[in-house]
């Protein structure tokens, strides 16, 4: 018997069909990354945003700032559906609203569970992504 023959008869696994081997791989792979990756997806313009916000509030060299804002959102959007984050940031920017129209959300002790998880969450992903508060 040849030794390819008499390995392959020892050994299952090298009788896999090496397509069926592919494919296989790809769907672990798939399961592992791809699953991950769709999770919380915030669209791109959204992220864009939330650095561009970012980068002006925290003064800081430019590309080191990007980088950190950048690691900030991803670290929400594992945090956060983007729906999550869609509510809890209007709530926040409605906070700063001034006068009346501001009031009607300042006003509303149902919104104060969501803004305060929010306020922590950015706390949380300042510190690990070492952003410093402006001074």
């Amino acid at each position: 018997m040849p030794t390819n023959t008499l390995r392959a008869a020892m050994n299952p696994i090298l009788r896999v069909d090496p397509d069926s081997l592919r494919r296989c791989m790809l769907g672990v792979l798939l399961a592992c990354c791809g699953a991950q990756a769709l999770a919380n997806d915030f669209p791109t313009a959204d992220r864009v945003l939330y650095v561009q916000e970012c980068v002006r509030a925290n003064p800081g060299p430019y590309y080191e700032m990007i980088n950190k804002c950048s690691c900030a959102v991803d670290a929400l959007a594992t945090e956060l559906s983007f729906d999550e984050y869609t509510t809890m940031a209007t709530i926040a920017n409605g906070m700063s609203i001034g006068g009346e129209r501001g009031g009607a959300i300042r006003d509303t002790p149902s919104l104060s569970p969501q803004l305060k998880r929010y306020r922590e969450l950015q706390a949380k992903v300042k510190r690990g992504c070492f952003i410093n508060d402006a001074k």
